[in-house]
Order: C-alpha cells, then sequence, then structure tokens
C-alpha cells in the first residue's frame, strides 16, 4: 500500500524536465495525483531553473518519496457543556 502524502510532509523529488539533479522540499498542496512540492534542498547547478519555477515543482505522488512525514496536529477535546 503506498504512502498517503500530505501537507507539510519532506519529501524527495526526482530531476525532471530542465533540472538536472534530484531535489527535496515540503509538500504545500495535494491535488488527486501529484503534489505541489516548495523546494528547499537542491544542487548548485539547478539554482537557475529552480528560481525561474519559484522554488515550486508538481510532481507526481508515484515520485516524490517521504522523507519525513508530518507532525500530527494536537486534537484538543471539546469542553462537555452543562445542561441546567
Amino acid at each position: 500500500m503506498a504512502v498517503e502524502l500530505k501537507i507539510g510532509d519532506y519529501v524527495a523529488g526526482k530531476k525532471f524536465a530542465s533540472l538536472e539533479h534530484d531535489f527535496k522540499g515540503e509538500i504545500e498542496k495535494v491535488y488527486e495525483n501529484s503534489v505541489l512540492i516548495l523546494i528547499k534542498e537542491f544542487q548548485k547547478a539547478d539554482e537557475p531553473i529552480v528560481n525561474e519555477y519559484n522554488h515550486r515543482a508538481v510532481v507526481r505522488k508515484d515520485d516524490a518519496k517521504l522523507i519525513k512525514a508530518a507532525p500530527k496536529p494536537k486534537v484538543v477535546p471539546e469542553k462537555e457543556t452543562k445542561n441546567l
């Protein structure tokens, strides 16, 4: 079973188009079959392309490898109200 990717997960993405190397970053948005990644780690040679892409890339979910899952949000139980 595939890992479900979510916003805030840190992933590795495969090189594509003009990018010559793989990269790493944080998921900003999840689509049906792809994710929008904010590129945070990349090779110096890819810097002009990463800048041109505004440090973002849309990648197929199958091509994004989970490195570190986002922390789960804490669930705060609602206070029970008393009927007067």
